[in-house]
């Protein structure tokens, strides 16, 4: 791929996060996809749901973008979710995916990074005051917000929605106008990535980790993107050796041929306070 052409799907500035990684350790000759409008694959202000998986929404970016660019050989696209963490209790946690497609060698590459680094957070507000707290709190106008009108105590982007708020006097003229119409106001953090400094990290070290897969080879096919894909689980209790829930091995799998293989983890044996069977 070195030197190769490559197009970026983005109409929100991810080439600050993407491009320089691009360039430098991939080779990629990176350009934006003009004329892409991305949000025709889902917003996060709901006016357009996202179809499917995020690494559909990230494919279909990256096809549209070679519609417009068919010089290009290479398409990168991001496509970010967010959400409460699966394990800790009410902390949001933003998931970050960053997909390569080569469509001369047929080769995809993905990157990932999860963190909880993240000022993802929405308020139902009936008063400017406690929209100003809220935008306060979420780091504005450094970072984005956005607003939206409210039936039904659900957010109702149909019947108001602004996202270009960029200072606090347009942030209290559209929520008192918002309330004026509907009631209530809806006011949610920009998660677009060019009004999310914080997001705008997370798609970097996404982007590095893609770097990273490109790097990892295959042992049976020698096809870039060997990585992890799950933990194996039962570490021995270093008394009884019983299994505990700590993990014993990592397992590395190839899209390409799925070849897959288990990779111990550098512990042999887990501290007995987390076996079941010496610490009841």
């Amino acid at each position: 791929m070195n030197g190769a052409r490559a197009v970026l799907a983005t109409m929100h500035g991810k080439e600050r996060a993407i491009a320089p990684l691009a360039a430098h350790f991939l080779g990629l000759d990176l350009r934006v996809a003009e004329g892409l409008d991305t949000d025709l694959f889902g917003t996060f202000s709901r006016e357009i749901e996202r179809a499917g998986t995020p690494r559909d929404a990230a494919r279909a970016k990256i096809a549209a973008a070679f519609r417009l660019h068919p010089d290009a050989r290479v398409g990168i696209a991001s496509e970010g979710s967010f959400g409460p963490h699966p394990q800790v209790p009410f902390a949001p946690l933003n998931r970050e995916l960053v997909v390569l497609i080569d469509r001369e060698s047929r080769l995809e590459l993905t990157g990932h990074h999860a963190t909880m680094d993240t000022n993802f957070a929405n308020a139902l507000v009936t008063d400017p005051g406690a929209a100003l707290a809220f935008a306060a709190k979420a780091g504005f106008p450094t970072h984005g917000v956005i607003v939206m009108g409210v039936l039904d105590g659900a957010p109702a982007p149909q019947l108001a929605l602004f996202k270009s708020v960029e200072s606090e006097a347009d942030l209290l003229a559209v929520i008192e106008r918002t309330i004026a119409l509907t009631g209530a106001a809806h006011i949610e953090t920009d998660m677009r990535a060019h009004r999310n400094p914080r997001r705008m990290r997370a798609i970097r070290r996404a982007m590095i980790d893609l770097v990273r897969r490109s790097r990892s080879l295959c042992p049976d096919c020698a096809r870039p993107g060997f990585a992890i894909t799950g933990r194996a689980h039962g570490l021995p209790c270093a008394w009884c050796a019983s299994p505990t829930h700590l993990t014993r091995a990592e397992v590395w799998t190839c899209e390409g041929c799925g070849h897959s293989e288990e990779r111990a983890v550098a512990a042999a044996s887990a501290d007995p306070m987390h076996c079941e069977e010496c610490n009841p």
